[in-house]
């Protein structure tokens, strides 16, 4: 059943509830009144007979049953009674009115001075009977005073008729108000439903419009703010994903090529087709393409083993770290007809040290590679409050501004026929970017094509506790 219908089904049920109760008890104590009304003019009606009676009985003390029946007659009746009647011993002495059948005075059990009350239903009327006793000369009467309440009831059974009237106008007055305050209240819900579905068929861009000002408004507010972020969530899947894919191409091309011109070359050289010199030239690129496979399967490893395994920072010295590496990189940078030149504040901080000299000969290899007849790099070193920033600058050909966001992905390179040809793979600045995150930390590229790049490798490791 949908809440709509609940909520109509509910609103309906409490005003029949409540107007069902509140209405019986107003018709109810309207009769009561009524009735308790006539109560009292027929008790003031039996008074009225009774001190006549006692009147009579003192003016003469021999006074008969004519002159008492004289004196009922000369009060007539009218809107004092319906009916009066006097028995004595059982058998009627005066009657006002028609006898109506059911009245017997030997039932009542009243006694003298006293009466009693009853109602009772005639043939076609309603009663409301005062009985009593009198004595009058030694002589014992008994006295009822008839008062028909036909229209007592017929009053009732009118103002319930109506009553019943108005209860059911106000139960299907109800009943559309109430269906049309559901289908308001439950607008938000049914949207926030359409747009659920849209989103399980696979529109993610669909979100739920509601401005009801209510709690309503603030759940489709949570439920936007959960499609985005499932959104968000699947972007970064599918991106993934693609990544993995690219990556997967990648390595299989990166070991496609030099394998099979390992398998051509140790081919030839198996079947002793070349010459000396053929063959001296095919074991010299085996050999360089396998090392060059060898680096790639080690770097492959270091990156897998970055992401499974937990390290433990040490206190050391960046200042250390880069100027052991200088004293090492500048032999070799010379042959590239490359400067190599640093800068490094001293402190300490918390760090892996191996790892954070992986990093800067990643950088400055990266650097080196993007120079084409030599250059200038430079390695600063800076603390932070959290650790300290490493950086690397060269004034080599630069990066593409579009090629910035992708650069440390594995396997991505921004000139694929250069980097191959100085033996890169792609797997550099992903390595340098595992790193940086193992130290909390991250890596800021700036570049200008056609001027040079800087990398800064910000380390969130800690600083050294001097104590």
């Amino acid at each position: 059943m949908k809440l709509r219908v609940k909520l109509t089904l509910g609103t309906v049920a409490l005003l029949a509830i409540i107007f069902g109760i509140c209405g019986s008890l107003l018709v109810s104590a309207s009769f009561d009144a009524m009735l308790q009304s006539e109560r009292q003019s027929a008790l003031g009606s039996y008074n009225t007979v009774q001190n006549t009676l006692q009147l009579v009985n003192s003016i003469s003390t021999q006074s008969g049953l004519d002159d008492i029946v004289s004196a009922l007659r000369s009060l007539g009746g009218g809107a004092l009674w319906d009916g009066v009647f006097l028995y004595t011993d059982g058998s009627p002495v005066y009657a006002s009115g028609d006898v109506p059948e059911g009245i017997k005075p030997d039932t009542v059990a009243t006694r003298p001075g006293e009466c009693s009350v009853t109602y009772w239903t005639g043939e076609e009327s309603q009663y409301l009977q005062v009985s009593g006793r009198v004595n009058v000369n030694s002589q014992t009467l008994s006295v009822y005073i008839l008062t028909d309440i036909s229209d007592i009831y017929a009053l009732r059974e009118s103002q319930l008729s109506t009553y019943r009237r108005l209860l059911g106008l106000t139960i299907l007055i109800g009943a559309a108000g109430s269906w049309l305050m559901a289908a308001l209240l439950t607008r938000p819900l049914t949207r926030l439903a359409r747009t659920s579905r849209k989103i399980a068929q696979g529109d993610l861009s669909s979100r739920a419009n509601v401005t009801s000002g209510d709690e309503l408004e603030t759940l489709a507010g949570e439920f936007n703010a959960m499609a985005d972020k499932l959104e968000e969530n699947i972007a970064e899947l599918q991106d993934s994903v693609r990544r993995q894919t690219e990556f997967m191409g990648s390595f299989a091309h990166e070991l496609k090529t030099p394998m099979t011109s390992i398998i051509g070359y140790a081919d030839l050289i198996r079947r002793r087709m070349l010459t000396q010199e053929e063959e001296q030239e095919a074991a010299n690129y085996i050999f360089s393409e396998g090392r060059r496979l060898e680096s790639l399967s080690i770097k492959l490893l270091d990156l897998l083993i970055l992401k499974k395994r937990d390290f433990e920072l040490k206190v050391a010295s960046p200042a250390a770290i880069v100027a052991g590496i200088v004293r090492v990189m500048r032999p070799q940078l010379q042959g590239y007809d490359i400067t190599l030149r640093y800068r490094a504040a001293d402190g300490r901080c918390l760090l892996e040290p191996d790892l954070v000299k992986s990093l800067i000969i990643n950088l400055v290899d990266n650097a080196r590679k993007a120079m084409d007849s030599g250059g200038a790099i430079f390695i600063s070193s800076e603390m932070t409050d959290t650790g300290c920033a490493i950086s690397v600058t060269d004034n080599g050909r630069g990066i593409p501004e579009t090629e910035l966001a992708k650069i440390t992905e594995a396997f991505y390179r921004v000139d694929k026929s250069r980097s191959r040809a100085q033996g890169g793979a792609g797997l550099g600045l992903a390595l340098c970017n595992e790193i940086a995150a193992l130290h909390s930390g991250k890596l800021e590229i700036r570049s200008v094509e056609g001027r040079g790049t800087s990398i800064t490798a910000i380390l969130n490791g800690g600083i050294a506790d001097e104590g």
